[in-house]
């Protein structure tokens, strides 16, 4: 009897305690989950962060090695020895070094061209090659730049001239609108056959004689010093035959390894050049490198379809189709690219300038070459001593929990842009949108100057 009267005092919860329980129970998932949720947000912020930087300094990296090496001309400047001119304001400049051309047809050996000897580019109307006398290399085939708003480009739109390169369109595999394009030139120094030492590559004079022409030359490679193979060389290219002194381009017809003088496609032969001043011979077809750097929009995913991305591509001798040619994708997360120029002018002046106010000649230009084509038309090219180079990067994820704060960035090449607003904000003066990007990204500036190592004159 105990015991089942035992069992009737038992009871259990009462609904009102279980319904009880059960809020305080998803109050408390709740919190947890809010918690994790916003752990996991400023992870996903945090680990982007983290990624955009190493992107943004990547990128800017890899330009400046390119950068720092335009106008090279293997041990000099640009070829030629310099003379002192005295500038107005008391100032000395050197006189323009730049290779004696020979090539009767000095850009068929060129990539990227959009500044043709004898033709019309951004306003400017080029020198034609004399016909019958050589002539110093032109300034204005050893850079050029161009601005670029969502529309158009100046001084010119490259897609028009550089048909490798995509048009400017908001659409896939297209160049990003907004983001600007950059053409450098040098030799590569990795590249090249040294002349002089006994056993290895030779010069046949003409005649006998210290100032005897060249008739041929013999390449003979030095693989321990990792040389190129003759092979190399092709019949027809444009070859440079340079020291630290002077430089040469003629056109070269290749017999087994043997390099000679084509006759009918130059004006001239170029000399003999001492073994003391360190000569070397190049494929300047091949070895004179034309570097060309753009924006191409891609998809994220590599499935042809949003979210898009810009990737900063780098593009050599016209592309892969080409000798020693290649076009790479750097970095992706770019959405803006954008360069100013650091003139040093013919009174010993430096301003930072535009591209179309470097092309137009905008400030006194240096001193000339010393046989120049009778004009010199964008020859402030060849007097940019630095190179100021803005991207903007992106996170590449899109963030839709982002807020309007979370999403603001400044870009100083914007005029407006002088403090973190949205991507909306009317400071900016190209939006995400316009380029084909969404807003709910995480977007930082990189910038950095740099120094030409072979800044000309």
């Amino acid at each position: 009897m105990r015991q089942s009267l035992h069992r009737f005092t038992q009871s259990g919860l009462s609904l009102i305690e279980l319904m009880i329980a059960m809020v305080l129970g998803l109050l408390v998932a709740a919190g947890i989950i809010s918690v994790f949720i916003s752990t996991s947000s400023s992870n996903r912020v945090q680990t982007q962060l983290a990624a955009l930087q190493e992107t943004g300094r990547f990128a800017i990296n890899r330009m400046s090695s390119d950068l720092l090496m335009a106008n090279g001309q293997y041990c000099t400047n640009s070829g030629g020895i310099a003379t002192p001119i005295a500038t107005s304001g008391g100032t000395y400049l050197d006189g323009l070094r730049a290779p004696t051309v020979y090539a009767k047809n000095l850009t068929a050996g060129m990539y990227d061209v959009t500044t043709p000897m004898g033709g019309n580019s951004g306003g400017n109307t080029y020198p034609s090659a004399p016909s019958s006398s050589s002539y110093t290399f032109p300034s204005f085939l050893s850079m050029r730049g161009y601005d670029c708003t969502t529309s158009s480009c100046t001084p010119v739109n490259p897609s028009s001239s550089l048909t490798a390169i995509p048009a400017m369109a908001p659409t896939l595999n297209d160049r990003v609108p907004g983001t600007a394009v950059l053409t450098v030139r040098y030799i590569n120094p990795s590249r090249g056959w040294a002349i002089g030492r006994p056993g290895y590559t030779y010069i046949t004079p003409a005649t006998a004689g210290s100032t005897s022409s060249v008739s041929s030359i013999t390449i003979a490679p030095d693989s321990s010093v990792g040389e190129p193979p003759a092979s190399d060389f092709r019949s027809g290219d444009l070859a440079m035959l340079a020291d630290c002194s002077n430089a040469q381009i003629f056109t070269a017809d290749d017999t087994g390894g043997v390099i000679s003088v084509n006759t009918s496609k130059n004006n001239g032969t170029p000399v003999l050049q001492q073994p003391s001043s360190a000569p070397k011979l190049f494929d300047f077809t091949r070895d004179y490198q034309t570097v060309t750097y753009y924006v191409k929009l891609v998809s994220l995913n590599n499935n042809g379809a949003a979210p898009y991305t810009g990737a900063l591509m780098r593009r050599v001798n016209g592309g892969a189709s080409n000798p020693g040619g290649s076009e790479d994708e750097i970095a992706q997360g770019v959405e803006r690219l954008d360069f100013k120029y650091g003139v040093e002018d013919g009174n010993g002046m430096t301003s930072f300038l535009t591209a179309k106010q470097v092309d137009s000649g905008a400030v006194a230009c240096p001193p000339s070459a010393p046989n120049p084509l009778g004009s010199d038309p964008g020859c402030l090219w060849r007097a940019v001593k630095s190179i100021e180079i803005n991207i903007l990067v992106d996170g590449q994820q899109p963030l839709y929990t982002l807020t309007s704060n979370d999403m603001s960035y400044v870009y100083t090449v914007d005029p407006s842009s002088t403090k973190p607003a949205a991507p909306t904000d009317a400071s900016h003066a190209i939006h995400p949108t316009d380029q084909g990007f969404v807003n709910q990204l995480l977007r930082r500036q990189f910038t950095t100057l740099i120094s030409l190592r072979n800044f000309n004159p």
